[in-house]
């Protein structure tokens, strides 16, 4: 919570206590602990700011009926220094509260006073957490599911560090194992291919199919000619990899950047296998009695660690698999001091969550140090229809070929507007429209009609100041009321995300603002009015500007002074 709304619950709920504690000492009450209440914001805000339910659960304790309490606690209570001046009964003895006009007056104050920082936070006390997603398979192109995933895990470690953690934000390469293997051959043979014939060459039966292949094999021979056409297979495949992977991973972090999503490390798996983590991780498995030796192979015990089926670690030609990497990498990450990690993975990976929080506690840390957030995939539409293949190459849609088409601004909102969980269906035409129906359009214009006022009101002679507290008080229209009151909300919303891992909560609460803001704007005249009374307009617009700025900012989404 803000201080304002913290210090507002902090002085009700002693003010209840008091009420409670005066009633007792005047006889009305039995002199009985009183029971822990809850205090919310109702639904339906004409029942109050804030509503207690101390009169329904100290029912049993004082042996009276709740409606009796709540007129005790009425009859009692004293709102004198605090952010409230009116109270209610509602119903069986719900207490409803009403703010006065000084947490009104105070919020815009906080807002104007913090800036940039108003949404911030200490309530992750800098617990170290890394976020991990995206992850793609460096030996193809990005897709669609990495633009959503890509969305989400950053704008996850935005919140996150909006709510007070410290955050990092990872990348793990899988540049080692099978699909290196797999990835090595399918290049050899489109190598081949080239200077043999398509037909001359076998292509393997489990080789990447992609025409990316086939461009970065072409890439090679158009620098290094048939230089590898006299080389053992060996060699062939290792030069091939040598040459394509940095080139892939180059343009992942390329196409990423244009995304504006940066990470503090891409972490390469091979790293676990050259210096002995992995191998470490297998080690103490062993040591521990969670392995056993099948058919030549090395599987892991996972049923006795809660998942459904065992898992092969390392496979009969001696190669580790993914899984055991995968084992190695979040051992690593919990020993580099990460008191959680996060990992955002399509919703096919469903079966590995459990197997890898096993393993955790396997090798004697903690599988309650991963949070997996599973993804659905993403359907593109255009004119109402399915969208498979870019306009641009004629070819499967993929990142770079989406943000050729759409702004990286309506990319990052709208892959950011629904829970990870829920299926998600990403308009193509709505990206790209400039009007009330792109929800990034409509809180960026929201903005910009703020700029607009400003200049208006500065073309006029009038510039905007800092107002007393008895002009901020002037702003008690229902529409302004209302306004403020959403502002006020912000710091929780972002720690509410932050608890719920669900950035798109943010997405849905600057929403509220700009239509709130559009409400007050056709409600309120702020150009023209009396001398304070447009001071304090204006100290509202700029309040609210503040707040989409903040959450555009923090999204890495631009907030435009024009549109």
């Amino acid at each position: 919570m803000s201080k304002i709304v913290q210090q507002a619950t902090d002085e009700l709920r002693e003010a209840i206590l008091n009420a409670v504690g005066r009633a007792v000492a005047a006889n009305e009450l039995p002199g009985e602990p009183m029971p822990a209440f809850t205090l919310e914001i109702p639904a339906d805000r004409t029942h109050g700011d804030w509503s207690a339910n101390a009169a329904l659960v100290s029912a049993r304790a004082f042996r009276l009926p709740p409606r009796k309490i709540a007129e005790l606690i009425t009859k009692h209570l004293v709102l004198d220094g605090t952010y409230f001046d009116r109270i209610e009964i509602a119903g069986p003895g719900f207490l409803n509260f009403f703010f006065s006009s000084r947490f009104y007056v105070d919020v815009l104050k906080d807002i104007s006073a913090l800036g940039s920082d108003y949404g911030r936070s200490d309530y992750g006390k800098k617990k170290k957490v890394m976020v991990e997603f995206v992850s793609a398979n460096p030996t193809g192109p990005m897709h669609m599911g990495n633009a959503r995933g890509g969305a989400l895990g950053d704008c996850l470690a935005a919140v996150l560090d909006m709510a007070g953690y410290e955050v990092w934000r990872e990348f793990y390469v899988n540049d080692a194992g099978n699909q290196i293997e797999k990835f090595g051959s399918s290049l050899s043979a489109r190598y081949q291919q080239l200077f043999l014939g398509e037909d001359a060459i076998e292509f393997p039966e489990d080789g990447y199919q992609g025409e990316d292949i086939k461009d970065n094999a072409k890439a090679y021979a158009e620098v290094f000619g048939e230089k590898l056409m006299q080389c053992d297979e060996e060699t062939r495949r290792r030069e091939l990899v040598e040459y394509v992977l940095p080139r892939n991973i180059q343009k992942m972090k390329d196409d990423l950047k244009k995304y504006r999503i940066e990470y503090d490390q891409w972490f390469l798996e091979s790293t676990l296998h050259n210096n002995g983590e992995l191998k470490e991780a297998l080690d103490i498995l062993s040591q521990c009695g969670a392995t056993y030796e099948k058919d030549g192979a090395l599987w892991y015990r996972a049923t006795d660690f809660g998942a459904e089926k065992d898992e092969v670690l390392v496979r009969q030609n001696g190669n580790p698999t993914y899984f055991a990497a995968d084992i190695a990498y979040h051992r690593n990450k919990i020993m580099r001091g990460y008191e959680l990690c996060i990992d955002v993975w399509g919703a096919d990976h469903h079966g590995h969550v459990a197997r890898i929080k096993g393993a955790l506690d396997a090798v004697g840390l903690s599988g309650k140090q991963l949070d997996v957030i599973l993804m659905q995939l993403v359907k593109l539409t255009r004119d109402g229809q399915v969208v498979r293949m870019s306009k641009r190459t004629g070819k499967a849609i993929q990142l770079a070929d989406l943000l050729d088409e759409v702004p990286v601004d309506a990319a990052r909102f709208l892959f950011n507007m629904r829970e990870p969980n829920s299926q998600m269906e990403f308009d193509l035409d709505l990206a790209v429209q400039q009007d009330s129906q792109n929800p990034v359009y409509y809180v960026q214009y929201a903005n910009a009609r703020i700029c607009s006022i400003l200049r208006n009101i500065e073309s006029d002679g009038f510039t905007p100041r800092a107002c007393t507290e008895s002009e901020l008080a002037l702003l008690t229209a229902p529409e302004e009321l209302e306004l403020i009151r959403h502002l006020s909300s912000f710091t929780d919303e972002i720690v509410q995300a932050a608890k719920d891992y669900d950035p798109a909560r943010i997405n849905r609460y600057v929403i509220t603002v700009a239509t709130l803001f559009h409400k007050f704007y056709n409600a309120c005249r702020v150009r023209g009015e009396e001398e304070s009374l447009m001071a304090a307009r204006l100290a509202l617009c700029t309040s609210v500007s503040t707040v989409i700025r903040n959450v555009l900012s923090m999204f890495k989404i631009s907030a435009p002074d024009s549109m």
